[in-house]
């Protein structure tokens, strides 16, 4: 592809020597911890080495020219939040999969946030511990693609849009506007008129496109109650956000969730407050799971197979260590499925 940049070069044990002023076999004693240097010597080359961002190489399989035979994948989520996301853990497994058929291993790491991320992604690529990544949560204003291009380092982004392209790295996306509407079409037909989005983090790409998609719909039909509210995706908060919109001067007739998760504690906010799903409001959630089915009655849900969202990104990035080029894929667009949680509006 035209306009792509060389990937920036590791720094190398003849770099350290150079700006040390000492020879490569004192570099060699020093990072090494070997005798044959002196100390003053031995701490020049290191302060040199941490200047220059040299890190050692801790496969040997990077040594022989062969990589490193493994793919990074970093999460930038509250660790405490992710115990209970059945997206993730099947996104996972589908991953794993494909990996397990080429005998490549995973190295999984979980971060505070995206500057911690990309710090993470620099010592991969300075150790050369990873032959390439798997991205996920792709923000509205994110440096990580920049950053990957940057270094040469082959990655698939998951849940990215097709138009955000980068030279060398594949999208895996999802209709994500497609799902919405189709959500909205279903509750507008029974009714709803009154509709609250009870969104996940804001500055997630796929959170953005879904509550632009839940606004223009609403523009479509002149629907002036309908509205999104963010959340951390925890149980507590989407217990929290359903007590709010509930106890308001108008309450809204359906809720829609971001995920399994928040519906279900959302549904049991609701019946706390005397409402009742779904003659008094409607439930619906954003990923179907057992979770879904564990509550009376049951929730209607957008169902995918996230599993096959995973093997689908492992495949990409594969190709691309394959020498194959960046391209961008699209997963089926989540079905509707409805269930008992999904009525008419009480006031239709």
């Amino acid at each position: 592809m035209s306009g792509k940049r060389s990937p920036a070069r590791r720094p190398t044990m003849k770099d350290i020597a150079r700006h040390a002023g000492v020879s490569q076999s004192a570099v060699s004693f020093a990072l090494n911890g070997r005798p044959g240097v002196s100390e003053d010597t031995r701490d020049r080359v290191r302060q040199v080495a941490e200047e220059l961002g040299w890190r050692p190489s801790t496969a040997a399989r990077a040594l022989s020219g062969e990589g490193a035979a493994t793919v990074g994948f970093v999460l930038a989520r509250p660790a405490d939040k992710l115990g209970v996301d059945s997206f993730f853990l099947q996104l996972v497994s589908g991953i794993q999969e494909v990996l397990a058929e080429r005998h490549l291993g995973l190295l999984f790491q979980v971060v505070e946030d995206v500057a911690d991320e990309c710090a993470v992604y620099r010592r991969w690529w300075a150790e050369h511990r990873v032959d390439g990544v798997l991205v996920v949560d792709p923000r509205t204003d994110d440096p990580r693609p920049d950053l990957l291009d940057e270094l040469g380092l082959p990655a698939v982004v998951i849940g990215g849009a097709p138009d955000e392209r980068h030279p060398g790295l594949s999208t895996v996306w999802a209709d994500d506007a497609g799902a919405m509407a189709s959500v909205v079409d279903g509750l507008y037909a029974l009714g709803h008129r009154r509709i609250v989005h009870i969104a996940g983090l804001p500055g997630l790409a796929h959170t953005e496109r879904r509550i632009r998609t839940l606004r223009a719909e609403a523009g479509r039909r002149g629907l002036a109650e309908v509205r999104s509210v963010t959340t951390d995706y925890s149980d507590a908060e989407g217990a929290a956000v359903t007590r709010r919109v509930l106890e308001g001067a108008a309450p809204p007739t359906a809720l829609i969730y971001d995920n399994d998760v928040m519906a279900v504690a959302g549904a049991v906010a609701a019946a706390e407050l005397g409402f009742s799903v779904p003659a008094d409001v409607s439930v619906v959630s954003w990923e179907d799971s057992a979770l879904c089915r564990m509550v009376k009655p049951w929730l209607s849900a957008l169902s995918r197979d996230s599993v096959e969202f995973g093997r689908t990104a492992a495949q990409e990035l594969t190709a691309l260590l394959d020498g194959g080029s960046a391209r961008a894929v699209r997963v089926p667009v989540p079905t509707l499925i409805e269930r008992g949680s999904t009525g008419v509006a009480r006031d239709a």
